[in-house]
């Protein structure tokens, strides 16, 4: 079966994906989960344990509270609270915490700390307060608060939104307390208002990763049950987050949850009688013993299992000492023993489960690597086919041989997968697939298999080795070649350590500054050590009827890009020899000036993103002035850029359409109008971004349109380059949309680089497709991190996916943030689509382009998830390494969709010849 390189590029993308998927299914466990059916009914509690005699306690204990209200407050930071912005902005909450009956926890979250928006507007929760504390109704009342987050996001933790939102919050805590502290006198029992966060703020405002900021949030619990005496200075003790559900069901009187693994806060308890405290502990230690007799087969085993039966012992013991004589010395020592024992055993027992969270799925894993390395090994053996003029390789589906190796390996994976779902102690993805679902990754397994193995036959029997460039077998490996070479391996070999993850920044700062050293090696080399009276980069003078034209030399070191004639660079050599010359070797130091620029602007990584950055500087809102004309110019930079290959329509879309993003930032305060200084925000900004849609739609469908035509008119290449161009406008207003003000400098040196490098470097010297498509990947990741984007999931810029909406849409939401994310490397790659386009005619360079891509891109994802899988009982696993394999899977999904554009418009050329 005959295919294009493009073609047979993308197939093993998206295939890669798949194997991605299952990968990532597998390595990232389902929670401890109860196998108990709610259809059922509720189980009767446990009894309480008894020695030779009968309890007769064999119900819930009764609630503690008459009522409870939890506020909860989004991306609510420990220090904000117990530190010095608590005590400045949060005066009576510090009252509660410092002197008031209350019991104060720093609740640890589990990272990820990510959790999805519910409610968006905070007045439209405290308009409806009075109402409902007024009525006597409800039991149990929940506030979800997410304006701090918001404000987080979008300013950072710093902004002075930060103190007025918390000065809000704590008046509206200040209204509750009253409220139920005036209604105790009706009710037989106290009251109980929490206070508490899911999660806290990082430094940049974001949250997603385990740094302390993130993780630590508040937990107050304020009740006149907890008796505070004079002086009683109580700092805050460290829990885990998923405690609260244990307290919470133990103070309403209601089973704790079976899928919880938290313990009760036993400081909410004990104050009460000693049996009612062991009745509570015992409770949840029977809830914590089931729960790991369901997950964890050798649960006998386990410490906390066998601490809680001696403490259900000592437990009985202590009930039939009870019975018989409820006041003595004994009894309380006895007692106080028992009740350690399930202190100890709750601690233990929590750990274990929380543990479980680690398994691996093993065997998911293991069929997602098989498939990602079998394409992988697939795309680096048709590298010789691949990337020879005609780009088109011969896949062997149809071979006497493939169709018996095929059905073999299909068997034997069939054993294998009987034999591992037959024996697993532990649930599996991969085995709770349908068998159409999971014979059908085996058939695409072992076809890849088959496939891969007749491919290195013909290599080893046809004798192909791979050649620096297959389409001139005389050509040689030049120092550009050998940077590529050995950046790429040194890149991927660094992703096995947790500090080059951490600060991946580097290296792409590293790379591109090097290239930029490389190309001026280069162009020095060409202009000043040229001695054979040719052109130096293989640019000769034609005589045609028109005059002298410029033309590509087609011979050994030519670029592969063959160029028509009117379609070259300068219209005769002596030109380039003079002021562009110049232009030439200065270019790559200009670029080098523009990427040190940018690494000052934002501070990414973790061992200097504390640091203050440029960012930082023009955000703060005594500099809003200066962010204001950066903001401008960088706009009017992009339309100068921009504009040069676009319609007269689109110019025009275009200009209104950046006119909008100032507006747009304008409106929210981000930004400054210059004829009103000080006014305040115009509106909510919904209007002014999703005037700016309006024209990136207009010129993605006017580009599209061009595309089209440009098929059924094969004479008009213009017409092809003109589409692609607006199409590439398009992402870019996107992009100058969702970027944040002082982020704009990105996107115009950005398109400054691409203009500099397509008209000094790529034009003028002898690089084929490979080459300036390694170049253009390099530069998008660089500029991936140039955005502050980390490998850390708090550095996603998540307010990207609510621009121009009013509430919560889940897919406009995903697919802004992801391309707000992900700009750099898919602006850079669609600018590699139109060069390519427009800079030839030979039909091989978009093919050859997609196949090195997706190489380039899959080489470094393949080899992460076998490191991976080898570190995965690392001490940095979670914090490190699972958030850099879900950007790798994402980046993944990116390049697939690259790739499909890749070969949409290699098929457009296909069909025009």
């Amino acid at each position: 079966m005959r295919l294009g390189s493009g073609t047979f590029a993308t197939c093993c993308v998206a295939i890669e994906v798949l194997g991605i998927a299952v990968f990532l299914r597998g390595f990232f466990p389902a929670p401890v989960r109860s196998s108990a059916r709610a259809e059922h009914g509720a189980e009767p509690p446990a009894p309480e344990p008894s020695a030779g005699v009968s309890s007769n306690w064999t119900t819930l204990p009764p609630p503690l509270f008459s009522k409870v209200v939890i506020v909860l407050i989004d991306a609510l930071r420990d220090d904000f609270v117990f530190g010095s912005k608590g005590v400045k902005f949060m005066p009576y909450t510090t009252y509660l915490v410092e002197k008031g009956a209350s019991h104060s926890f720093v609740a640890e979250a589990k990272p990820p700390t990510v959790t999805m928006p519910r409610i968006k507007v905070d007045n439209n929760v405290t308009r409806h307060l009075d109402k409902v504390l007024k009525r006597g109704d409800w039991d149990i009342l929940i506030l979800h608060y997410l304006g701090l987050d918001h404000i987080g996001h979008i300013s950072g933790p710093n902004s002075p939104l930060i103190g007025q939102k918390l000065s809000e919050m704590d008046s509206v805590l200040m209204k509750i307390h009253t409220s139920l502290q005036s209604k105790e006198r009706e009710t037989p029992l106290p009251n109980l208002l929490v206070l508490c966060g899911d999660h806290g703020m990082s430094e940049t405002g974001s949250h997603g990763a385990s740094s302390t900021e993130e993780v630590n949030t508040p937990l107050i619990l304020i009740s006149s049950a907890f008796e505070r005496k004079p002086g009683d200075i109580r700092h805050p003790k460290h829990v885990q987050q998923t405690d609260v559900a244990a307290t919470l069901a133990i103070a309403l009187g209601l089973p704790i949850p079976k899928d919880s693994v938290g313990s009760l806060l036993f400081p909410v308890v004990e104050g009460r009688p000693m049996r009612e405290q062991l009745r509570f502990l015992h409770l949840n230690t029977v809830q914590l013993s089931k729960l790991l007799q369901e997950n964890v087969p050798s649960y006998e085993k386990d410490p906390g299992f066998e601490q809680f039966k001696m403490s259900e012992r000592l437990h009985g013991n202590w009930i039939r000492l009870y019975l018989e004589e409820k006041h003595s010395e004994v009894l309380f020592n006895l007692g106080s023993k028992v009740l350690r024992q399930y202190l100890d055993a709750l601690k233990t027992l929590s750990l274990s489960l929380s543990a479980q969270v680690a398994q691996y799925d093993i065997y998911s894993m293991m069929v997602g690597t098989v498939v990602v390395l079998e394409v992988l090994t697939l795309l680096l053996l048709s590298v010789p086919q691949a990337l020879r003029r005609k780009a088109e390789l011969e896949v062997p589906l149809s071979s006497p041989g493939f169709s018996l190796l095929f059905y073999l390996v299909i068997l034997v994976l069939s054993a294998v997968h009987v034999i591992v779902c037959t024996s697993a102690e532990s649930s599996c993805y991969f085995c709770g697939l349908s068998w159409l679902a999971a014979g059908g990754v085996m058939v695409l397994a072992s076809a890849l298999l088959c496939v891969t193995v007749s491919v290195l036959t013909n290599v080893l029997v046809g004798g192909n080795t791979p050649r620096k460039n297959p389409v001139h077998p005389s050509s040689r490996w030049s120092e550009l070649d050998l940077l590529i070479l050995l950046g790429t391996a040194g890149h991927v070999l660094s992703l096995g350590a947790s500090s080059f993850v951490e600060e991946e920044h580097q290296t792409w700062y590293f790379l591109v500054n090097t290239l930029c050293l490389a190309l001026s090696q280069e162009t020095y080399r060409n202009y000043f050590l040229g001695d054979d009276g040719e052109p130096p980069c293989g640019l000769c003078v034609e005589q045609g009827h028109d005059g002298a034209t410029a033309a590509w030399q087609d011979g050994p070191g030519c670029d592969v890009l063959e160029r028509d004639k009117g379609h070259g660079s300068p219209s005769t050599s002596e030109v380039l020899r003079g002021r562009e010359k110049w232009m030439v070797l200065a270019s790559p130091w200009l670029i080098l000036a523009c990427c040190r620029l940018l690494r000052s602007l934002n501070q990414t990584g973790v061992q200097w993103a504390h640091r203050p950055d440029l960012g930082h500087w023009l955000t703060s809102s005594d500099h809003k002035a200066e962010l204001s004309v950066l903001a401008a110019l960088s706009l009017l930079i992009v339309f100068v850029l921009v504009q040069r290959g676009c319609s007269p329509v689109s110019k025009a879309a275009l200009a209104l359409g950046l006119l909008g993003v100032y507006c747009y930032r304008a409106a929210i305060g981000s930004v400054r109008f210059p004829w009103r200084p000080d006014s305040k925000d115009i509106s909510k900004g919904i209007i002014e971004a999703r005037f700016v849609y309006v024209f990136v739609l207009g010129i993605l469908f006017t580009g599209t349109k061009d595309l089209l035509k440009s098929q059924v008119i094969a004479a008009d290449f213009k017409l092809k380059t003109v589409g692609l161009w607006e199409i590439y406008s398009g992402l870019v207003l996107l992009a100058a949309l969702l970027f944040r003000p002082h982020n704009l400098p990105v996107l115009a040196f950005s398109l400054l680089i691409q203009t500099l490098m397509t008209k000094f470097i790529w034009k003028p010297l002898r690089h084929d497709a490979a080459e300036i498509t390694v170049m253009h990947y390099w530069f998008g990741q660089a500029f991936f991190y140039f955005q502050g984007n980390s490998n850390n999931i708090a550095t996603v810029d998540i307010s990207a996916g609510f621009v121009g909406l009013d509430t919560y849409v889940e897919i406009p939401a995903v697919l802004l943030t992801a391309f707000g994310t992900y700009a750099g490397p898919v602006l850079w790659a669609s600018h590699l689509v139109h060069f390519l386009s427009s800079e030839t005619r030979s039909g091989s360079a978009l093919s050859h382009a997609c196949f090195c891509y997706a190489l380039i891109c899959s080489i470094p994802v393949s080899t992460y998830i076998v490191l991976v899988t080898s570190l995965r009982y690392h001490l940095f696993i979670w914090s490190v390494f699972s958030p850099k394999l879900l950007y790798e899977g994402m980046h993944l999904l990116i390049t697939a969709a690259v790739c499909v554009f890749f070969t949409a418009m290699d098929q457009t050329r296909l069909t025009q010849s």
